[in-house]
């Protein structure tokens, strides 16, 4: 078998409809509940990586076929020493050294950086947080070592409890006093713009990341307006709940749902991050309620919501399981340290 990996030229039609046709596929392979790979996210994050990243792409060729695709992304601002893999080879084409032959480039290409980590995520249709896939076993053969196990959880909308909601509600708003809840789709209003930038840097360290290697964001409006300017170009449009604090008029918490344009029945449960100095008041529970309201009253479509939660996040994850949300996958974060 001859194996080659060649370097991805963005502009190549061709070249990239077969990333996409790869992606995809593998996708569909390892998370069949999934909804389809958006093509707006896929060729625009090609063309146009995050704010602050610089990435590279590969394909892998199997006797002249184009069977593997590669992304590596390299943070410019923050995590300087890390950088982040995506790797996805054909089903029908696996354990046959294409992987293998991606991720060694991708080895070479880090190590021309001068970066002394990568970061990559394994997809598993099993809510236990241990690592089983093979692609887990792939990652651990490359020399990968577990750093973070997160569980999938779903929200069935077909299934809501609308009087557990209300009650969840009430009970929350009653230890809320003193607060509002507001609301808005897509951008953030320029009144609340420093405090979303804030509690979005808050993540890395309110969140449990495991043995990741990883550091948080600025809080910057600059980056938050890139960020979203970015999300809208992906096609990629969020519905946000808040609670402001009255006293000072400060946004203390926050969360968002996302959808993707041309997939009308799925969306993520975003972050929720509350302020340290305001937790106590059901703050959490309360604006995810309200943003579950927020976004079924404009998305009437929507039947499913994911979610991710670090498997030690027992805070979260009995939020998410008083709202509805089941355990139904996993997803294993894998650290290499060159």
């Amino acid at each position: 078998m001859d194996i080659v990996v060649t370097s991805l030229d963005v502009a190549d039609v061709a070249a990239t409809e077969r990333a996409y046709e790869i992606e995809s596929a593998a996708r569909a392979a390892d998370q069949p509940d999934m909804p389809p790979s958006p093509r707006q996210r896929f060729f625009t994050a090609l063309r146009r990586p995050w704010p602050g990243d610089d990435d590279r792409h590969a394909l892998g060729y199997l006797d002249g076929v184009a069977v593997g695709y590669l992304a590596v992304s390299l943070p410019q601002r923050e995590n300087l020493e890390n950088a982040g893999l995506v790797l996805a080879v054909l089903p029908e084409y696996r354990r046959r050294g294409v992987g293998r032959a991606l991720y060694e480039y991708a080895v070479r290409l880090v190590r021309e950086e001068g970066r002394k980590r990568i970061v990559g995520e394994v997809a598993n249709m099993s809510p236990e947080s241990a690592p089983t896939t093979p692609g887990d076993a792939f990652a651990a053969a490359m020399g990968a070592r577990p750093a973070l196990a997160d569980i999938r959880r779903r929200l069935d909308l077909s299934r809501l409890d609308e009087p557990e909601l209300d009650r969840l509600l009430a009970e929350g708003l009653a230890r809320a006093e003193g607060y509002s809840l507001v609301r808005w789709r897509g951008a953030t209003p320029d009144e609340y713009a420093e405090d979303v930038a804030y509690l979005d840097s808050r993540l890395v360290s309110d969140a449990p990341i495991g043995d990741l290697t990883w550091e948080a964001a600025k809080p910057e409006v600059s980056r938050l307006r890139e960020m979203e300017q970015a999300h809208h170009e992906r096609g990629q449009y969020w519905y946000n709940s808040g609670a402001r604090h009255d006293a000072t008029g400060r946004l203390v918490a926050w969360t968002g749902i996302g959808t993707n344009a041309g997939c009308d029945w799925h969306a993520f449960q975003q972050i929720t991050l509350v302020e340290p100095a305001h937790r106590g008041h059901r703050l959490g529970t309360v604006v995810k309620v309200d943003n579950l309201r927020h976004i079924r009253a404009h998305e009437p479509a929507l039947r499913v919501i994911d979610t991710y939660n670090a498997a030690s996040n027992d805070y979260m994850i009995s939020i998410n399981e008083a709202l509805g949300f089941r355990a139904v996958a996993g997803l294993n974060s894998w650290q290499t340290t060159l």
